[in-house]
């Protein structure tokens, strides 16, 4: 489809998603998120790409929802308008590709959700998270379902109740963030980041990332069981056993993504 809010852009096995709206400060409008959805379906065809990066131009990363969409509506409005950002978010975990979230300026409400949906992140030491909604009578209990999973519930749920904007430091501190670097440096270390990991696998990638969201709320017991059961099929891949004779025998590894 032709974009109107974002930018789409592949480069080697890099592919990137640029949030375009810089006067809203990127908010996550109806068009938005429905381009971002179309984005990722496409991009979770694409075998050649291995990783995708969600970056953001003008002065923010995302300020949450378009609050002038949230105005005189009725249920059914509102509704689909959480449905629709719930789909996108769902998407980022599960396509194949490894999803980096690249973060300057701030990260509000479902631009925090999009932030801590996100596999990794890189977000320069200005930045500033938040789940603001309770100042404004509207609690983020979307942006809670992300943020609760990836900080954990004592931080999670401070931010939620305070609405208060926490530090880039504070955000690496909780979990949120992997990487914290000058924004000068940031387009480049986030850039670094997925060429590291795009040098693996496309197979072995989108197998483990699978099996990560799939153990990581099971009991341990069950965990186990499902580990075994993805290593050994992983096992059994050509890539697999290519590369285990190319480390064996000191030479690079040439993936065939099956």
């Amino acid at each position: 489809m032709e974009y109107k809010d974002i930018l789409v852009n592949v480069a080697d096995s890099i592919g990137s998603i640029t949030l375009n709206s810089p006067r809203t400060a990127n908010a996550l409008s109806k068009n938005m998120i429905l381009e971002l959805i179309c984005a990722l379906k496409s991009f979770r065809d694409e075998s050649c790409v291995k990783v995708i990066i969600i970056k953001a131009a003008g002065k923010h990363f995302c300020s949450g929802h378009n609050l002038t969409e949230m105005l005189d509506g009725d249920v059914t409005e509102y509704k689909f308008i959480f449905r629709q950002c719930a789909e996108m978010m769902l998407l980022i975990h599960e396509i194949p590709q490894i999803v980096i979230a690249q973060i300057h300026g701030v990260a509000t409400a479902a631009g925090c959700q999009l932030a801590a949906q996100c596999d990794l992140s890189v977000a320069c030491d200005s930045s500033r998270f938040g789940t603001p909604g309770v100042k404004i009578g509207l609690f983020c209990s979307t942006p809670m379902v992300a943020l609760s999973r990836a900080v954990g519930r004592k931080h999670s749920l401070e931010m939620l109740l305070t609405g208060r904007l926490i530090t880039a430091h504070e955000a690496k501190s909780y979990g949120l963030v992997n990487h914290i670097v000058p924004e000068a440096d940031l387009e480049k270390t986030t850039l670094e980041l997925a060429e590291t990991i795009a040098k693996s696998s496309p197979l072995t990638l989108a197998i483990g990332k699978k099996a990560f969201y799939s153990q990581i709320d099971m009991p341990e017991n069950k965990a186990y069981d499902h580990a075994v059961e993805v290593m050994t099929l992983n096992l059994m891949a050509e890539d697999a056993q290519n590369g285990i004779k190319a480390f064996l025998e000191k030479r690079t590894p040439v993936w065939k993504g099956r």
